[in-house]
């Protein structure tokens, strides 16, 4: 492994089911406010699965293997995290995923023609 690609953005995809996505809603937004300020977290969001009504994915973005690690380790994490916890998809083998960036290409903005 390169010290580039051990240095690159880090994605953590955490999978929850839910028929009812109110509290799912309301269980996120207390967890990122919890997580508001943490070391490296560069932001997160909440999707919810097309193809599955109950299925949602909170991924989280941080700025290295390094930060994440070290918030996961902390005293901070399972009572920053824990309003999710009941929401957790365990019927999978794993309820989370963890991805690496390994290249990225920033969004272009779009080209405006006069007149249109």
């Amino acid at each position: 492994m390169t010290s580039e690609a051990a240095s690159g953005a880090v994605e953590v995809v955490l999978y929850h089911l839910s028929d009812d996505p109110d509290p799912v809603l309301d269980a996120y937004h207390e967890a990122s406010r919890r997580m508001a300020g943490t070391v490296g977290l560069l932001g997160n969001k909440l999707l919810h699965t097309l193809g599955e009504p109950s299925g949602y994915v909170v991924v989280s973005r941080w700025s290295g293997w390094e930060a994440f690690t070290a918030w996961e380790k902390g005293a901070a994490h399972k009572e920053q995290t824990a309003p999710l916890r009941q929401f957790r998809d365990t019927g999978r083998d794993r309820p989370f995923e963890i991805y690496r960036e390994l290249a990225h290409y920033p969004a272009e903005p779009a080209h405006v023609t006069e007149g249109a």
